[in-house]
């Protein structure tokens, strides 16, 4: 009886030792090139100042669209937004910002201060429509063509080079 206890403990010590090892050797970086070609999802962004939704057919009207999650309270948001000024003047491309987690006032603010890119100003109080993006956090912006097929995902705050990525997808 004792060999057969002594037995089970070991395979059970093996197991667990098994799965903590292929959990140290497993991949933990967010990785969303699985999205890049994928449609986006059936969603409706609710307006930012007004009682209406832009819909997935919204995003079709336009040639390029990029979608750009933010927030005042996001630092990093701050570093990208010269970047997206600079994108607000491509004539391809329409910018939709996607306010989140934010106070209205706050928000209001940082576009005051900073100007306004966007050509259309959307909000998600609770986060529950930017997880169907595949986003975490923020700032990220997916750019999509008007077949509604993503082209690319940009994970941190936009860059010069993604600046001339973009530039070069939709020209």
């Amino acid at each position: 009886m004792q060999n057969i206890i002594k037995i089970l403990i070991s395979i059970i010590f093996l197991f667990v030792i098994g799965v903590f090892f292929i959990g140290l050797n497993k991949d933990t970086n967010y990785n969303t090139n699985s999205l890049v070609g994928k449609k986006i999802p059936n969603i409706s962004l609710e307006y930012f100042d007004e009682n209406k939704f832009y819909k997935k057919n919204d995003f079709k009207k336009n040639n390029y669209t990029l979608i750009n999650f933010w927030a005042s309270w996001c630092a990093p948001c701050r570093i990208e937004h010269p970047v997206l000024i600079q994108l607000s003047k491509e004539k391809n491309l329409k910018l939709v910002g996607v306010n989140f987690k934010d106070k209205k006032k706050q928000a209001n603010k940082f576009l005051d201060d900073l100007g306004d890119p966007y050509d259309f100003l959307t909000k998600d109080e609770q986060g529950k429509y930017s997880v169907n993006f595949g986003v975490y956090g923020i700032p990220e912006s997916i750019l999509i063509n008007k077949d509604l097929t993503i082209l690319k995902k940009f994970v941190g705050p936009l860059s010069a080079e993604d600046f001339n990525s973009i530039v070069a997808i939709i020209n």
